[in-house]
């Protein structure tokens, strides 16, 4: 299929720059849908690509933009994480150590500072133990005043303590609230050369340790892109795999393999650039092993890995799909749990970004026969992520296309064009643009008698001109099968019927260029007069080659 180019210089013009948000990271979680800021014309533009030998067909995919973070999306992953001691003196959830004959509450941080410097081991485990919760504490954990007194670099010496396990406990957990904080404090850890003392304890005999370790640099790797990269320049990536290298994963405390599984999620996330290739294929096979665990939390992590790990180039998405686990990942997204759904669907339509020949092993591995669910469940986001989705899968070719047909998915959408949210709205019309974009004759007629123009009509009252521009793109495709079949009339009545001619007439004096260039072209084309009588001088054939013969040889099914 071909987009017309002018139609693509219409959009381009509406390009508004993403917004960023500059927040603290404490207790933030990726965002699950796409950031509205990403929904200019240029951002979809770019998430299209060119393929095939004499077509050129396009494809939507995320941008940086998508992921930016948002404070309190309850069903998204954790970018950062404090362990919150909930009780006075002992260390509690998930990591627990009983401490109940070192009283060290309350202490004020010079005191701590006394004690973390003094020659006593003792007295330096208390002090350690001491700021391990004050930064413990759920409101307002002293991560500034800690770092101001220069305590990092003695926690992290106290990570070699092999011979006090105790204390290399107690500053490692100090360690991982402070870096759970803002980049800022986060750098504070890194720069007292946290990381690779980090990785060596990664290998402590003693397990609770070695998940402290494991939870740190989550936390680092977590930040960005940056310390994600140091983090596995340093070698986390071998000793954390060698964690989970036990025949059966079941053996493992779930605490303890929700942890691994967690930083490994956080080893596979953000872009610009993207984790290293290498990395990428050292860690997919656990990932792999992890997608068919039965732990629930585990299974979450595991679907955000391999979201994060898609959301690329078609050659990153094949690294991940030619592991063979998009049928697991599709069983998943059939799951009634939305901490597990959320995540799957986002890989799999990441997936669907990618070429043909992905987006093939998609549907060949059922996922269509899961849409209906998706399409009409009842959060919006998921709904929105799912018409998203199809709006790839439609961008495809005509035996894809053939496929959401067959699947009776075409109803879902046009309910969603009638009573959605506007967000999935805009991704509904998205699809129903692609599907005309590319769909055949056939094609386009079923979608006409299914009822989708009056729902896409009724849109075009919306306040946002790049989606009125992507309807009017869809009617104009609509006309051209029309045209070819001979049914332009009917079709013409048909929006004049139902309102759209009114709606249509008044985007000439829309304050938008091209949206009433785009909508003025459509009324001289379709519904002048002189127009009209056009119509009884019919040419044999289009550019395209298809004869107007072709009405006489299908079925009245087949008609407007």
């Amino acid at each position: 299929m071909t987009r017309r180019t002018s139609f693509a210089q219409a959009l381009r013009s509406f390009c508004t720059p993403g917004l960023s948000l500059s927040v603290s990271l404490k207790n933030l979680i990726s965002k699950m849908s796409t950031n509205e800021n990403a929904n200019t014309a240029a951002a979809r533009l770019n998430r299209f690509k060119n393929k095939g030998k004499d077509t050129t067909e396009m494809r939507r995919r995320r941008i940086e933009v998508n992921v930016e973070l948002r404070k309190a999306k309850k069903d998204d992953q954790m970018l950062k994480r404090r362990n919150v001691s909930t009780l006075p003196d002992d260390a509690t959830s998930p990591l627990q150590e009983n401490r109940s004959n070192q009283v060290s509450a309350h202490w004020s941080v010079e005191e701590i500072v006394r004690g973390v410097n003094s020659n006593n081991m003792e007295l330096q485990l208390q002090a350690t133990q001491a700021a391990r919760k004050l930064l413990s504490r759920e409101k307002q954990p002293p991560i500034d005043n800690i770092i101001r007194a220069g305590l990092i670099p003695k926690f992290v010496s106290f990570l070699g303590r092999a011979d006090c396990s105790p204390i290399q406990f107690e500053s490692a957990w100090a360690l991982t609230n402070i870096a759970s904080g803002t980049s800022e404090q986060t750098k504070a850890v890194v720069d007292g050369g946290a990381i690779p003392a980090f990785i060596s304890l990664l290998a402590s005999p003693h397990t609770h340790i070695s998940e402290q370790a494991v939870w740190a640099l989550g936390n680092i790797a977590g930040d960005g892109s940056a310390y994600r990269d140091l983090v596995i320049k340093f070698g986390a990536i071998e000793p954390l795999l060698s964690l989970l290298a036990v025949p059966d994963l079941s053996s493992l405390a779930s605490g303890y393999l929700r942890n691994v599984t967690w930083t490994l999620s956080n080893l596979c996330r953000n872009k610009n650039p993207a984790p290293p290739i290498e990395a990428i294929e050292q860690i997919l096979p656990t990932l792999v092993r992890l997608l068919h665990h039965d732990d629930h939390e585990v299974l979450a992590d595991t679907c955000w890995a391999l979201s994060y790990l898609t959301d690329g180039s078609n050659d990153r998405i094949e690294v991940v799909v030619k592991t063979g686990l998009v049928p697991q990942l599709v069983k998943l997204l059939g799951c009634s749990e939305l901490p597990i759904m959320t995540p799957s669907l986002r890989a799999i339509g990441n997936i669907v970004t990618g070429t043909d020949e992905q987006t093939q092993i998609v549907i060949d591995s059922g996922a269509l026969s899961v849409f209906p669910s998706l399409l009409s469940h009842h959060k919006n986001n998921i709904q929105k992520e799912a018409a998203w989705t199809m709006s790839n899968i439609t961008a495809g070719r005509q035996d894809q296309i053939q496929r959401v047909v067959d699947h009776g998915l075409v109803p879902y959408l046009i309910g969603i064009l009638r009573k959605g949210d506007f967000k999935s709205q805009k991704e509904a019309v998205w699809a129903v643009t692609n599907y005309t974009s590319g769909g055949t004759i056939d094609q386009i007629v079923y979608l006409v008698q299914a009822g989708v123009v009056e729902p896409l009509l009724n849109l075009l009252s919306a306040k946002d001109s790049k989606t009125v521009l992507v309807i009017l793109d869809a009617i104009s495709n609509i006309f051209l099968a029309a045209e070819k079949i001979n049914e332009t009339e009917k079709l013409c009545l048909m929006i004049e019927e139902c309102g759209g001619l009114d709606k249509i007439e008044a985007l000439q004096s829309h304050e938008n260029e091209q949206v009433y260039k785009a909508s003025s072209t459509l009324i001289e084309k379709y519904f002048s007069a002189e127009e009209e009588e056009d119509q009884n001088v019919v040419p044999e054939s289009t550019a395209a080659s298809y004869t107007f013969q072709i009405q006489g040889n299908t079925p009245d099914t087949f008609k407007f």
